[in-house]
């Protein structure tokens, strides 16, 4: 049984390797990246390191010989470039006879409003008109997207949000490649959805708990989309990302975003990381990286 995983000294990517490393031999893994000079850690442990280009399918021809099951991790960029990418790595999984893909989605993919939400749905459709069995891995939220207001938190800043009472499934990014680890090396998960949501919180609960780890208030400044973009936008934040912020906080405030599900328990055998301790490791690793 050969498993490989894509994107793999990405920041998910390498998790999901180190989580693959505690249940299935090294030579049973191999990864597929466009810089496998990077990869070379993962070589050394004994991992099959292939070179793989999602902007050369013929790269992806070669990667996906011989693999039994594939995780196809979602690349970033925008909607017109990722699309054309994961068509390339679905299409090369159909010639190589790919005998399972799983695919990093995002939550209520099929019916999601928000702008990034396209991209899955039209990969989803891709994979599963394949006809090779298929996991779809609707990842909610990674806690380390809030790393910026965090730090803005840090430095005295309030928590901004326009999300209003909007709910998130938050989780950390160690609990979403766990699970998409226990899907790849596991059994009984082919044409199956799993929507990966945390425990449901508002931007203010979110807040209070980051106060609960720092010992203060954090204060919580609710605007509306065109002060939060305005914020962003003097917080030195390029257009397209300010734009794509905006879009998210919307989202959230519509509810694209509340899922409940005890997925993540069922694919991890525990509960996710609680949020106390989840904000607890990344203020940790923000403070040692500013020193």
């Amino acid at each position: 049984m050969k498993l490989l995983v894509t994107g793999a000294t990405g920041k998910l990517g390498t998790k999901v390797v180190e989580a693959l490393l505690k249940s299935v031999p090294a030579n049973q893994i191999a990864v597929s990246v466009r810089q496998p000079e990077k990869a070379e850690h993962f070589r050394a442990q004994g991992i099959d390191v292939r070179h793989g280009d999602f902007d050369r399918p013929e790269t992806l021809d070669t990667a996906f010989q011989g693999i039994d099951r594939l995780l196809i991790i979602s690349t970033d960029g925008d909607n017109e470039t990722r699309i054309r990418q994961h068509t390339n790595a679905v299409e090369a999984a159909k010639r190589a006879q790919v005998g399972f893909v799983a695919y990093t989605s995002l939550a209520k993919a099929s019916e999601s409003r928000l702008s990034l939400a396209e991209v899955h749905r039209v990969t989803e459709e891709a994979i599963i008109k394949t006809g090779i069995p298929y996991s779809l891995l609707h990842n909610n939220w990674y806690l380390e997207n809030e790393i910026g207001t965090i730090q803005a938190v840090l430095a005295g800043a309030p928590w901004v949000t326009s999300a209003g009472a909007g709910k998130v499934g938050w989780a950390l990014r160690q609990d979403y490649a766990e699970a998409a680890a226990a899907v790849l090396a596991g059994s009984g998960h082919e044409n199956t959805i799993y929507e990966l949501s945390g425990p449901l919180m508002t931007q203010e609960q979110l807040a209070a708990a980051l106060g609960a780890v720092l010992g203060k208030e954090v204060p919580v400044q609710q605007v509306d989309d065109a002060a939060y973009a305005d914020i962003m936008k003097n917080a030195g934040l390029p257009e397209p990302l300010v734009s794509f912020l905006v879009d998210i906080q919307r989202g959230i405030r519509e509810g694209s975003l509340e899922v409940e599900s005890n997925d993540f328990e069922k694919l991890l055998g525990r509960p996710v990381t609680p949020i106390n301790e989840a904000l607890t490791q990344i203020v940790h690793d923000i403070r040692k990286t500013a020193h």
